[in-house]
């Protein structure tokens, strides 16, 4: 882990930290004006995750640079023994060796934010978005193994941190030192495939996995406390085996800490509350039930959205 570089600026903040900021504000922008510009879109999700999935990958996982092409590549088919040109979209997390991070993302709903993510940190290119969602594109709306930054499929949820305990058991057997990182939602934690992998990885003690939850309260069918709550998220975890830590979502040096604080023999869940609507208060006026996948019900609701568009700052680090 790189040694956190000071801010000549405010000597008491770090500068990976000022980068993650400007990472999760500019993701925020950048999939306001995607949404803006296709009449819709997964907005919350980068309200919620954006500091979460900036801090990742600026400052908790040890990667290499990105061995993935700028513009991405079309879909090879599906993979198998018959078919030698199958990928997936790992590339873009860097090469594979054993003293580097792995990362498994879970809910391939949030595509977009983290395609967004990697346009910002400089492992796509800047221009990619233009290919969202087009046929035979990889830069999918619901990613799969193929995609920009993702290394598996997730299926139907919480089928990625099965795959994630697997990958961590494989490469303690290898003798590898790098962890694996896996980003969830907590709609997740409803599924019961997700509390099967936490008692494996508790069994097995993979302290060189590490979770991270986006706890922002909501799922697609509405607020999380009103379909089937999962709480108290952290103690049904620890009694399950998982070293559980919860941290303000949105603050970046908490959730660092948090992820980078020992825990041997057990597996870790840092558990990010969150704000589905951080950033853009217009989505507070559309209640719990209209987040989790947003379209324009009025050219007024959208002019107004344009409006917040054109007055976002430049710079939240000067705010």
């Amino acid at each position: 882990m790189p040694a956190a570089m000071s801010n000549p600026d405010d000597p008491g903040r770090p500068e990976w930290a000022d980068r993650a900021r400007r990472v999760a504000h500019s993701v925020r922008r950048g999939v306001l004006a995607h949404t803006l510009r296709n009449d819709g879109g997964y907005l919350s999700q980068a309200c919620s995750s954006a500091e979460v999935l900036a801090t990742l990958y600026t400052r908790v996982m040890r990667l290499g640079p990105s061995e993935g092409p700028a513009e991405p590549r079309h879909f090879p088919g599906a993979p198998g023994p018959g078919n030698p040109a199958a990928f997936t979209g790992a590339a873009y997390n860097g090469p594979r060796a054993p003293d580097l991070d792995r990362f498994v993302f879970s809910p391939v709903h949030y595509a977009l934010v983290l395609y967004s993510v990697l346009i910002e940190v400089g492992r796509l290119g800047r221009d990619a978005l233009d290919h969202f969602n087009r046929d035979g594109s990889t830069l999918e709306l619901i990613g799969a193994e193929h995609s920009p930054g993702h290394e598996v499929t997730a299926g139907s949820l919480g089928q990625a941190l099965s795959q994630a305990c697997g990958i961590a058991l494989a490469r303690r057997l290898r003798r590898e030192p790098g962890r694996v990182w896996v980003f969830m939602s907590d709609g997740e934690l409803q599924e019961g495939q997700t509390w099967e992998a936490v008692s494996m990885a508790s069994h097995y003690r993979l302290d060189s996995l590490g979770v991270l939850v986006d706890a922002n309260g909501q799922q697609c069918d509405g607020a999380m406390r009103g379909v089937m709550t999962v709480e108290p998220i952290a103690d049904r975890l620890r009694a399950f085996g998982a070293e559980a830590r919860e941290v303000d979502g949105h603050d970046v040096a908490a959730i660092a800490g948090a992820a980078e604080a020992p825990h041997p023999d057990r597996p870790l869940v840092v558990v990010c509350r969150t704000d589905p609507c951080r950033g853009i208060d217009l989505l507070r006026e559309r209640g719990g039930r209209k987040l989790h996948y947003v379209r324009f019900t009025s050219l007024e609701e959208r002019e107004r959205y344009e409006a917040a568009l054109a007055a976002w700052s430049e710079d939240p680090c000067r705010s």
